[in-house]
């Protein structure tokens, strides 16, 4: 189920980084933060009264001229209604409510979506302070004074944040389609290689507008199976202003993420391998995707021998990270090998849902240790004692062992390649969690 969003806006210098930073601090149970883009501060994923919500911190209205001040306000406060569940507007205290605020305000107004005043630097325990009322101009009801500094007032806020929270079991209806996210950067060929799918096959069942936080759902049914593909090709427009663009167009590919049970991260083989990219291919490795590394356009590279080889080993080296991703390359102009790429997602989506019994687990992990003794330190060694898978999409396996600390990453590689050596998991992220040996 998609987790809840959270969206941070307001106007600059009213404390939003310092706010966004204390909201996924230790003290509100912070899961992780989107590996990749934290020097962006744009994505984290934190936790309140049990229930884990997704918060974007929108970068603030950053205009670089007055001449785009109206319209970078519009973009943003436009973007953070699209994406969130609620909104939370941050207004300064200390300023006052200013002309910038109020039109903010404005157009979060006529927008569905819940909104949800915090008055910042409000840095004294006790009776909301005289100064604050005057943000009760700005039409959107109740206001929080807090400290984000201090943390004063942020589980009230949280509080009412989370009345908000769309319920667990909320369109959730039994759905068999696998749903495939079309992520990567704009004018990557995403909108081009969903429509050459779509069109190959000629069996959509319709063209239905997402939720209000994606573009565009097209539902397919053919050979391969019933697909639903998310396409986040509406981020392909052009702008003058580059770091929103990029900025905004990875907000809308982590939703399509957050929905999707396999990630198609479609890869421009003409421009190469971009940090964006990499950006992107993380969060979908950090939230155990499979993932699938369509290297699209390559009609237009200029070829001799050794030169899909060659870009391979690029696309691998700059991916690192997620080995297991099958790496294919395509045309969605010319339509090369675009037929086994929905052939190749419905492998990894099942390859994301293989379960293994305990018996399969302990001998391939026997087997392993045989082969390469486990790490000791100061004379100790770690000894494995049972493992047992508990989830899929992402599988995950817990391992009981003496003592937890005792584990090396390396060797948890080295039994993650283990594992697909014996068992494949071809394009998922294999989880291990470790569970040491309880003291009296």
């Amino acid at each position: 189920m998609s987790k809840p969003v959270v969206a941070v806006v307001g106007r600059p210098n009213v404390g939003k980084s310092t706010f966004f930073n204390s909201l996924i601090g230790e003290r509100l149970s912070i899961v992780d933060d989107t590996p990749g883009i934290t020097r962006d501060r744009i994505f984290a994923e934190s936790e309140w009264r049990g229930r884990k919500f997704s918060l974007i911190d929108t970068g603030g209205i950053e205009p670089k001229t007055d001449d785009l001040i109206l319209r970078e306000m519009r973009r943003q406060a436009e973007l953070a209604i699209e994406m969130a569940d609620v909104i939370i507007l941050l207004v300064d205290l200390k300023t006052g409510l200013t002309a910038d605020d109020a039109d903010i305000a404005e157009m979060l107004r006529k927008s569905a979506k819940p909104v949800l005043v915090a008055v910042n630097k409000s840095d004294h325990v006790g009776d909301m302070p005289a100064d604050a009322y005057e943000f009760y101009n700005l039409g959107l009801g109740d206001i929080f004074p807090i400290s984000a500094v201090h943390r004063l007032g942020l589980g009230e806020l949280l509080d009412a944040a989370f009345e908000y929270f769309p319920g667990e079991a909320e369109n959730e209806a039994e759905d068999n389609r696998i749903k495939v996210a079309v992520i990567g950067k704009p004018n990557a060929g995403k909108s081009s290689l969903v429509n050459k799918l779509l069109g190959e096959d000629r069996a959509i069942v319709s063209d239905v507008p997402g939720t209000t936080r994606d573009a565009i759902d097209s539902e397919l049914i053919c050979e391969q199976g019933n697909f639903l593909l998310i396409d986040t090709a509406g981020l392909r427009k052009k702008s003058r202003i580059d770091e929103n663009v990029e900025r905004y167009s990875m907000v809308r590919s982590l939703a399509a993420i957050e929905r999707a049970d396999v990630c198609l991260i479609v890869i421009d083989a003409a421009e190469g391998v971009t940090e964006q990219d990499t950006k992107v291919a993380g969060y979908a490795h950090q939230a155990g995707k499979s993932c699938i590394l369509a290297v699209n356009k390559w009609d237009l590279v200029d070829k001799e021998t050794g030169t899909l080889e060659n870009y391979q080993k690029q696309v691998r080296d700059r991916f690192g990270f997620m080995q297991y991703a099958p790496v294919i390359f395509i045309s969605a102009l010319t339509g090369q090998r675009t037929g086994k790429l929905l052939s190749l997602v419905k492998q990894v989506y099942e390859q994301g849902g293989k379960r293994l019994t305990t018996g399969m687990l302990n001998d391939v992990i026997a087997e392993s240790v045989a082969m390469v003794p486990t790490p000791q330190d100061k004379g100790r060694h770690l000894k494995i004692y049972y493992a047992t898978q508990v989830a899929v999409r992402p599988p995950q396996f817990v391992l009981f062992v003496n003592d937890a600390k005792l584990m090396h990453f390396s060797y948890e590689r080295y039994l993650e390649n283990q594992f697909r050596k014996n068992f494949g998991f071809t394009g998922t992220p294999i989880w291990f969690m470790l569970r040491g040996k309880e003291k009296k």
